[in-house]
């Protein structure tokens, strides 16, 4: 699906060419602009923040029985009752200050207001916004429920579910899927052919429990396949294994599992925050790491290459990672009363200069720009207080649990490939997991 169609060309033509490649059959209504105050009623339209932020409303068109047969649709203004259709409609919003994305609630008060206003009928939104660097599009479905007084005509809106923040350019590959996902099947036993089976299988896609079970089995399969990728320090050895009368290959894993659950649980607090625009999006974004700011980085699992050996430098883990989780996000970014630290990385004029000093940041020859990058990281991340951040090495005992260090005890390991983060989709037997 080209999604960089919304910047190339005009939104509306943009819309009707997505819902063309989605093979959902549209009646167009309307191709000129008009105001959210004039499509609403008195009654529906609030003069508030959430509603003056819509610039534009385009009334796209109706998906019904009609359209899949290639007849013309019912006029909106002339459906009384309750209409097997789909209403569609593009909005475009205008920036919010301080470089901020429209919320869920935001994208969601508005969905609910044109369901409210077009209650015969079930209402998909597809919205486009912008910030400073990036344009997204997102997609809102909302439930429909029968009214439990009997007497009430229409039907209520229930939840809405919103596939929103898709980068048009660079968008994530989650959102993709689901995106693709929203193609309908027009041949075999699953073909779509009408409104009922049309809603019935948007409202699949769009399941937030389905959703759910996606990613942690995607997450699942992730952490298995990753534990026979890395190595860790303190590494179970055989002695190790004969005192405790089992195999060393179990507790190698057992230790694997350990750190990879530690690393999980870090990493997804660190997106969420990425989500919340405190954290820079070049730090996850591989173009812009290869081109702007590491020396070197290798996101390719080829067993029989050059890369197998740059695998194992497992660059992204150490310079940005670590870098973010024990350096950035576990130190403030200047010293005050009650904390002394400021960010910056380590010294290295001399062997054990700052070692034990896990808050400074480490890594400094894999940098283009060492100084770019605390810059970066400065203008954006926020200290946070907690322990999920701190480093458990112990280096003035030897004892490396996390492996941040430029200079580790000889015989300790550390090893996360890039290739964890960045690589292409592989697959994997698991089934002896």
């Amino acid at each position: 699906m080209k999604l960089t169609l919304f910047k190339e060309i005009d939104f509306l033509h943009a819309v009707k060419v997505l819902f063309k490649e989605l093979k959902v059959p549209v009646n167009y209504v309307a191709d000129e602009p008009t105001t959210l105050k004039k499509i609403l009623s008195p009654l529906t339209y609030k003069e508030n923040y959430t509603f003056n932020l819509v610039d534009d409303v385009y009334f796209v068109g109706m998906v019904d029985d009609a359209a899949f047969a290639g007849n013309q649709s019912l006029s909106p203004d002339k459906i009384k009752s309750d209409y097997d259709g789909i209403l569609i409609f593009g909005i475009t919003l205008h920036q919010r200050e301080t470089n901020l994305l429209p919320t869920r609630s935001q994208l969601a008060e508005i969905s609910r207001a044109f369901n409210r206003e077009f209650y015969y009928t079930p209402v998909v939104l597809v919205f486009k916004y912008h910030d400073d660097k990036n344009e997204y599009i997102a997609f809102a479905n909302t439930e429909r429920l029968k009214y439990k007084q009997e007497w009430r005509e229409g039907e209520k809106a229930g939840k809405v579910s919103l596939l929103r923040d898709i980068n048009i350019e660079n968008p994530h590959r989650g959102h993709e899927d689901i995106v693709n996902q929203l193609k309908i099947p027009t041949s075999g036993t699953k073909q779509v052919d009408s409104f009922s089976k049309l809603y019935n299988y948007w409202q699949e896609v769009f399941s937030v429990s389905i959703l759910n079970k996606k990613f942690y089995q995607e997450l699942s399969n992730w952490y298995f396949w990753a534990i026979k990728q890395v190595r860790f320090p303190n590494e179970p050895t055989q002695e190790m294994a004969i005192q405790k009368g089992v195999k060393q290959e179990d507790l190698i894993q057992e230790h694997n599992a350990t750190n990879v659950i530690r690393l999980l649980t870090r990493l997804l607090f660190t997106w969420f925050i990425k989500e919340k625009k405190l954290i820079p999006d070049e730090l996850f974004d591989i173009d812009a790491l290869q081109k702007d700011i590491l020396n070197n980085i290798s996101p390719y699992h080829e067993e029989n290459s050059l890369f197998k050996d740059a695998n194992k430098e497992s660059i992204y883990y150490k310079a940005i990672l670590q870098n973010l989780f024990f350096a950035t996000l576990n130190c403030p970014i200047e010293a005050d009363k009650e904390d002394n630290r400021t960010r910056g990385f380590r010294g290295l004029e001399s062997y054990g200069k700052h070692r034990g000093i896990d808050w400074m940041m480490r890594y400094k020859k894999y940098f283009k720009n060492p100084d770019a990058f605390l810059k970066m990281v400065n203008n954006v991340v926020p200290f946070l207080n907690g322990g999920l951040f701190e480093c458990l090495d112990d280096k003035t005992q030897n004892l490396y649990i996390d492996g941040f260090s430029d200079q580790m005890t000889k015989g300790e390991h550390l090893i996360v490939p890039d290739y964890l983060f960045f690589g292409a989709t592989e697959n994997v037997d698991l089934s002896a997991e």
